[in-house]
């Protein structure tokens, strides 16, 4: 009868721990709005840190995807000591707004703006050390992320999955070249273009930069489940240049 009860005790203790580890999780990741200065409402989830203030990264995703996509991320780098801000892009997840469509194209230039209201959203927080920020993207997310980054000298540190030299005419080399802090681009060997553009962004020069390439690893965010390695080498690049 007493190991029954004890069996029944120590299932109860561990649920409630769980229960309290979910309900902790679950208060330091908070849904928060924000408005662009062309006047579009954008969604985004952010992460507090485990101290406070500290370091931020604003996670930005792929074309056709959301923030969700980051929220892995953004719970171990929160775990580490550092926030994580995961934007909706303008036209995506909960965000409002949308490309400039004209009658032979599709106009992401704007979503520059997306980065921007999420630096200032930052900027507006006591709980974030205003000189470590760092900014991670994906596909487009990488692009913005280097034009965002070259026109604001506070970004204190890069991440960039399968960045494009000209992603759908949103060209960075010449950008590239204006950033001096820390970069890491990283492509998969199996998407030739991405792996090309990281290699030449490299050579552009402009500050410190890391190039990794991964086996078959495919683009952007996909990389994060096809190397499992790769979420620790993002939330290690963070602790090196941040903390």
């Amino acid at each position: 009868m007493d190991s029954l009860k004890e069996r029944v005790a120590s299932v109860a203790g561990a649920t409630f721990l769980i229960l309290f580890l979910c309900a902790t999780a679950a208060s330091a990741a908070q849904r928060v709005t924000f408005r662009t200065d062309d006047g579009v409402n954008l969604v985004a989830t952010w992460y507090e840190p485990d101290t406070r203030p500290g370091p931020a990264v604003i996670l930005v995703h792929m074309l056709t995807r959301s923030r969700r996509e980051w929220d892995a991320i953004a719970q171990r780098l929160s775990s580490e000591g550092i926030g994580a801000l995961a934007i909706d892009l303008r036209g995506h997840g909960e965000s409002g707004g949308g490309p400039i469509v004209t009658p032979d194209r599709e106009d992401y230039s704007a979503m520059v703006l997306d980065l921007r209201a999420a630096r200032r959203f930052l900027a507006q927080r006591s709980d974030v050390q205003q000189t470590r920020v760092g900014m991670a993207g994906a596909s487009i997310g990488a692009n913005l992320a280097a034009l965002e980054a070259s026109s604001d000298a506070t970004i204190a540190s890069l991440a960039l999955l399968s960045p494009s030299l000209d992603y759908r005419g949103l060209r960075i080399e010449a950008a590239a070249r204006k950033v001096t802090r820390p970069m890491l681009l990283i492509a998969g060997d199996d998407d030739p273009y991405a792996a090309r553009s990281a290699r030449d962004l490299q050579k552009a020069g402009g500050g410190p930069r890391e190039v990794l390439i991964l086996p078959q690893a495919g683009h952007g965010t996909a990389m994060l489940s096809r190397d499992p390695s790769l979420a620790g080498t993002l939330v290690d690049w963070f602790r090196r240049t941040l903390l």
